[in-house]
């Protein structure tokens, strides 16, 4: 796993998440990025969101 500075956690795959409500989701993606601010529309995976932030 690597982190980015203000951005998400990058890991290896295939990775498989346990979300708060106990919900599973999974990716067989080589390489995934774990959202870590909570902005992104398709959490725990990150989409960029964090980027449009305004100050």
């Amino acid at each position: 796993m690597s982190v980015q500075n203000e951005g998400p956690f990058l890991v290896e795959g295939p990775v498989e998440v346990t979300l708060e409500d106990g919900t599973t989701v999974r990716s067989d993606r080589f390489r995934v990025a774990l959202c870590t601010c909570r902005r992104s529309r398709r959490y725990p995976w990150c989409d960029t969101s964090h980027r449009r932030r305004t100050p």
